[in-house]
Parts: C-alpha cells; sequence; structure tokens
C-alpha cells in the first residue's frame, strides 16, 4: 500500500472513530467461526518490533487473510505494552479490510491476562499447563470470567509441550499428549473459547531428532468431543530449512534444527486446527536477512538497510504460510 493510500485510510478511520462506528481490532471468534467452517488455518505471528509486525501485516495484506499478532509477556516486557499497542492500531489503520487480532500468547498468570485486557488486547491465552488439571480449570476460568466480562476471548492450554520458547521451558521427559476426554472436561468447566493441545508439536527449533510425527488420531478424537471449540497448535514452526542454510552461511551456527514439515502442518490446517502459532521461522527469517545484508555489504550502517531486508524476508515468508500451509488467503 503506497503512502497516500494510507494517509487516506488513516484520516477516514479517525472520522469514523469519532463517530463511534469501527472498531479497529477484532477478536477471533468470527475469523475461528469461518476457518471451522471453510476448512483452513489462520497463522498467528509473534511480534516484539518493528520490522516484525510490518512484514506480518503486509503479508497479510498482499495475501488478504487474516491475521493474529501475539506477544508473549517477555516480547511486552522488551516492546512495552504502550508502543506495541500503537504499532498495532497503526497496522489496523493501514489495512483496514484485514481482520486483525491482538493475542497475549502463553499468558503465565491472572495478572499478566488482566493487563493486556485492560490495554486493549482481543484475545488472551493463559497458560496453566504447568499446573496440575484442577489448577489449571480454577485458573482457566478465573481469567474466562474477567475477559468475556470485557468482551475478550481466551484461548487455553492442555497437555505438555516440550522445547523452550520465551518463558516456556519444558523438558522433553516431562511432555504429554492432550487427554480427549479431558479436554471435553476442561472447555464445559472453564468455558475457554479456543483451546491449544498438545499433539507431537515442541516449541524452539529443535523439535524433531527423528522424523516429524504428528498425533492425527489425538486430534481427530478431540474434535469428535468439542466440535465447536477452536483448536490451537503451538511450537508448529517449520523451521524453513533454506532460512537455517541461510543463516549458516553467513555466519551463523545452528546445525541440526529441524521443526513441523509444510506438509504436515497443512494437514492439520485441513483437519481441524484452526489456529497456528508461528515464532522460530519470523526469527530464522529476521537473522538470516540482517546476516546476509551485512555478509555481502560489509559497509553498511543504516539500520533501514538491514532491517528493511530482513522485513522483506518477513513478508515472503508469512506470504508463504498463509497460501501454500494455512489456505488463509482470500478469506479475510
Amino acid at each position: 500500500m503506497d503512502h497516500l493510500t494510507y494517509l487516506k485510510n488513516r484520516n477516514k478511520i479517525a472520522i469514523e472513530k469519532q463517530r463511534g462506528g469501527i472498531n479497529m481490532l477484532v477478536t477471533t471468534k468470527e475469523m475461528f467461526e469461518k476457518s471451522m467452517k471453510e476448512g483452513f488455518a489462520i497463522g498467528a505471528f509473534n511480534i516484539n518490533d518493528l520490522e516484525i509486525l510490518q512484514g506480518i501485516v503486509d503479508a497479510a495484506g498482499e495475501c488478504n487473510s487474516p491475521v493474529i499478532l501475539q506477544a508473549s509477556s517477555s516480547a511486552i516486557k522488551y516492546a512495552r505494552i504502550n508502543y506495541l499497542m500503537k504499532m498495532v492500531e497503526a497496522a489496523t489503520e493501514e489495512y483496514p479490510n484485514i481482520p486483525i487480532a491482538i493475542h497475549l500468547d502463553h499468558g503465565p498468570d491472572f495478572e499478566t491476562a488482566k493487563m493486556c485486557i485492560d490495554n486493549g488486547f482481543t484475545s488472551v491465552m493463559i497458560d496453566g499447563s504447568k499446573y496440575d488439571f484442577e489448577e489449571n480449570v480454577r485458573l482457566t476460568k478465573q481469567v474466562v470470567d474477567y475477559a468475556h466480562s470485557k468482551g475478550v476471548v481466551v484461548e487455553a492450554e492442555l497437555g505438555k509441550l516440550a522445547g523452550i520458547e520465551d518463558d516456556v521451558n519444558v523438558d522433553s521427559k516431562d511432555a504429554m499428549y492432550t487427554d480427549p476426554a479431558q479436554a471435553e472436561e476442561f472447555v464445559k468447566r472453564t468455558g475457554c473459547d479456543s483451546l491449544a493441545i498438545a499433539i507431537g508439536t515442541s516449541h524452539g527449533a529443535y523439535k524433531f531428532k527423528g522424523e516429524a510425527k504428528l498425533r492425527f488420531d489425538i486430534l481427530k478424537e478431540i474434535k469428535d468431543r468439542i466440535p465447536n471449540t477452536p483448536i490451537v497448535l503451538h511450537g508448529a514452526s517449520t523451521v524453513i530449512p533454506e532460512l537455517v542454510d541461510m543463516c549458516n552461511k553467513y555466519g551463523g551456527n545452528i546445525p541440526g534444527a529441524k521443526g513441523v514439515p509444510d506438509e504436515i502442518l497443512h494437514q492439520a490446517s485441513i483437519s481441524g486446527v484452526s489456529k497456528i502459532n508461528v515464532d522460530t521461522d519470523l526469527r530464522l527469517a529476521m537473522t538470516a536477512g540482517i546476516r546476509k545484508t551485512f555478509a555481502e555489504e560489509p559497509n553498511v550502517f543504516d539500520p533501514r538497510k538491514y532491517l528493511g531486508n530482513a522485513r522483506e524476508l518477513i513478508k515472503e515468508t508469512v506470504k508463504h504460510k498463509m497460501t501454500d500451509v494455512f489456505g488463509s488467503s482470500n478469506k479475510a
């Protein structure tokens, strides 16, 4: 979108906001209803700075795809919530026809979820998976009650994913699949709006030592038991080999990184998964783009040059996900 068009959109939206006739950000409710009906997934992309955010929303605009922007508590601490929300608001002004939700990823406690809700987040995740079942139910219900009173939707998690991501650190020996019967009981007792399940994905860049495999049988049974509840996959970055190779080619040292192959994620997207989280691939794209610029142009010192190149690589990565993996293109 050119700058003149952006300014026209912004002025139009400013007038509509003054009249009270527009809600800039959306919840995931209608997104998920459409995804379940039409059989596609929506990408949830982690943000923590301007270039990553712009790369994501530029891709959504070009693909005409709904998008979920999400931030962990550590990303919020890094970016600072007021800055983060103003950047997200700018994205909605630039792309007023694209459904955009802002979501708390892996909220560790009620206080963090409340802070995000009070600051304009339209969706929050409360991750009580580290607790026993009853405590997870209690904590999730507490967040659901507060969020729903403010018109905000809640994602919860049942089961434990291995790996490391920001504040989440689970040893492989402690990981466990989601029990379908427990999932049904959990949703009924908490009233959560969507459920993140564990079927074999894991956090970080080193997801598998051998062949990647997800338990689609567990996914099917959970969908059969709670057909109206959107299902979420965490730890589902592809760890795109081309980006790993680019990082290593230009001075990186991340051997053996391996994620969930695109074809498996595509199968998940047409098998009832409504939301697929992506973080590692964006970090790889950012790092690869910067490394490549420094290697090819050793005299560069303008951040706009190397961050701009990284932003473009992020955009192309997200477009690939929306078009070839999740099937969300032209679903806005």
